[in-house]
């Protein structure tokens, strides 16, 4: 999942960015409201988070002008200010949460997840594909009932096909999710990842579930193998 944060302090957005990319998200930063509003623009973000205090215009503005742009994703902003009338304002103009500083950074991590898993579905903590399963919350993965230790990044991406499951998805929209902007389009990275996911999650079993189409993207589906999978 790519998350778009919003922070004018460079310590303070390389440290929740350090903790966020250890979770397996990609995660792009904006300095202000212009940078905000161009990146959200030419970028898929699955989330924002977004501080209230910024120099130049604040959280509230920048969190409207994305609404008004188009951005249907979830905002979580930051904020210093715990008052009743700035948490309301905060999402009247746009906002889906609001989190007070200081904060935990095990709390954020659990709000995060919760605002993902509500856009897919307030209900769905998990995901099947077969007798593979995905626990969205837990962060864990097993396929007939055995655990798969895979990586941060293995994870994301896993986590990304399986929301998509018995979708073709493209290199490139798979690069938008579980990369961030420095993401080199030319680098052979999604292929060795992929190669990685095939290994531990399809090796051992006679069905296989991650397929690549080539030329074409890949497909996480429990259907009967076809002559054009891989």
């Amino acid at each position: 999942m790519r998350i778009l944060q919003v922070e004018d302090e460079p310590a303070a957005a390389k440290m929740l960015g350090k903790g966020l990319r250890e979770q397996g998200y990609a995660v792009d930063t904006a300095h202000d409201g212009v940078d905000a509003s161009y990146k959200a623009a030419v970028n898929q973000y699955d989330l924002i988070i977004l501080d209230v205090v910024l120099r130049g215009q604040d959280g509230f503005g920048i969190c409207r002008d994305l609404r008004t742009a188009g951005f249907s994703g979830p905002i979580l902003m930051l904020t210093a200010r715990d008052s009743v009338e700035d948490r309301i304002r905060g999402l009247d103009v746009g906002a889906d949460d609001y989190l007070t500083k200081p904060f935990d950074y095990l709390e954020l991590l659990a709000r995060v997840r919760a605002l993902l898993r509500r856009r897919r579905s307030p209900y769905v903590e998990t995901i099947d594909v077969g007798d593979l399963r995905i626990d969205l919350k837990a962060h864990t993965v097993t396929r007939a009932t055995l655990p798969i230790e895979l990586t941060a990044k293995e994870y994301t991406i896993l986590e990304y096909l399986a929301s998509r499951r018995g979708e073709l998805v493209s290199r490139e929209d798979l690069s938008e999710h579980a990369w961030d902007e420095n993401y080199d389009p030319f680098s052979n990275l999604i292929e060795v990842y992929i190669l990685r996911l095939r290994k531990k999650i399809d090796a051992m079993h006679e069905v296989k579930l991650l397929r690549t189409r080539r030329g074409k993207g890949y497909m996480l589906c429990a259907d009967s193998v076809t002559a054009s999978d891989a």
